[in-house]
């Protein structure tokens, strides 16, 4: 089932800690049974283990499922010595990961990617270091952004094969996309939606008519969570994902996000743009499985309201 060990004189920077042993599939297998064999005497759950703090690949890929497929003539590296460190930055947390997808948590402030005036500060700089920590192979994919002061939950792939899928098909793979945002003033309807054709502008802000003017049609539904004096906290879901659709759609609405200079929004009192991306389910592109993630809402917009 298997060939004789031998060493990899991989590149990785981990490769000086590292005890890595590659072996090549002789037989139909799954990665647990293939590692236990190869191992004999290890556990179903130091085999778990392993994988899920990235120690095993197929094919220069990652895998963390135990149940994964191998074929004859697959090459599985396994990495006994090093552990990589888990991620840990002050505005991104990783909050799933498997070897298709990246889930994340952003905080306010954090670039999604790169910019021609920032590049290394971004939640795509950061988690491309963090997947090259375990191999110099393992790459990362856009599949959406955020902008730099919008938090919450946001994924990105680890191949292109996965990235042009789930991009391909990203109105069917999004099931729920959620976001909570405090705009200014009292929203007086409880529910609502808005729909209008949006264009590029100059200075990078999106332009919106209420009449078709060759630009593409989007809508936002929304409703009322919490009201004050002074603001109001709705939800907002889409049926499209235009840049700035929600931000540009508050403006039409007549209540712009608050710190939201750019679309009409009044001084933020919590010194930031008051959204938050608040829900992510999606069915995986490769198992099928739906998945569904939650960021916290924010504090700061919470204690507006109590």
């Amino acid at each position: 089932m298997t060939s004789k060990a031998r060493k990899n004189p991989a590149k990785d920077k981990a490769t000086a800690k590292s005890t890595i042993q590659v072996y090549t599939v002789k037989e139909p297998t799954n990665i647990l049974s293939f590692i236990q064999q190869i191992h004999s005497g290890k556990s179903r759950s130091a085999v778990k283990s392993m994988l899920k703090h990235r120690q095993v690949a197929v094919n220069d890929v990652q895998v963390a499922v135990d149940t994964t497929p191998l074929s004859v003539g697959d090459v599985v590296t396994i990495n006994t010595g090093f552990v990589p460190e888990k991620l840990t930055h002050p505005l991104l947390k990783v909050v799933y990961e498997d070897e298709h997808l990246i889930v994340v948590d952003k905080k306010a402030g954090l670039l999604s990617v790169g910019t021609d005036r920032e590049r290394e500060q971004t939640a795509y700089a950061i988690l491309k270091a963090y997947v090259k920590s375990a191999s110099e192979h393992n790459k990362i994919f856009v599949l959406h952004r955020l902008d730099r002061d919008t938090s919450g939950v946001m994924m990105f792939a680890k191949s292109k094969e996965v990235q042009e899928q789930m991009q391909r098909n990203w109105n069917d793979a999004v099931t729920d996309r959620r976001y909570v945002l405090v705009v200014g003033g009292k929203v007086e309807k409880n529910e609502g939606q808005i729909t209008t054709w949006l264009t590029d502008g100059n200075a990078f802000e999106t332009k919106s008519s209420f009449t078709p003017n060759g630009g593409q049609r989007s809508t936002t539904y929304y409703r009322v969570l919490h009201r004050a004096s002074q603001y109001t906290m709705l939800e907002a879901t889409l049926d499209t994902g235009r840049k700035n659709q929600i931000r540009v759609h508050m403006k039409d609405l007549g209540h712009s996000i608050v710190g939201d200079k750019k679309y009409g929004g009044v001084k933020s009192p919590f010194e930031r743009l008051g959204l938050h991306a608040h829900i992510l389910e999606f069915v995986h592109p490769i198992t099928g499985q739906k998945h569904r993630f939650e960021s916290r809402i924010p504090r700061q917009f919470t204690d507006l309201f109590r």
